[in-house]
């Protein structure tokens, strides 16, 4: 898998212990599903969140936060947290706060 592992125990870890969450090998890396919903990921060079197009204006306005184009077009609702963004433990806060948002709200898969 070409995802950081480093990554991905600082990610499990701010997801704590919800026993509606599933991993789920995808693009590369893993991603987190919430009632079957893809709420967060690793990849190699940072992790996902999906924030829903209504929440991204103000993830993309935090530090290290872009959109998500890895097929070099953009995914309408999904950020991209790269180095900076996963440095920061408010920053991952707040973004897996605006996920869970989001997510919490899709109907369940």
């Amino acid at each position: 898998m070409a995802y950081d592992s480093g990554l991905y125990e600082i990610l499990k870890d701010d997801l704590g212990e919800r026993v509606d969450l599933v991993e789920k090998k995808m693009f590369g890396g893993i991603a987190f599903m919430l009632n079957g919903n893809m709420l967060c990921g690793v990849h190699k060079n940072g992790a996902m969140y999906r924030v829903g197009k209504e929440h991204e204006a103000e993830a993309l306005a935090l530090p290290g936060v872009r959109k998500m184009d890895f097929t070099g077009r953009p995914m309408g609702g999904f950020i991209d947290a790269g180095e900076e963004a996963m440095a920061d433990d408010d920053t991952r806060a707040e973004l897996l706060r605006l996920a869970v948002d989001f997510v919490s709200g899709l109907p369940a898969k």
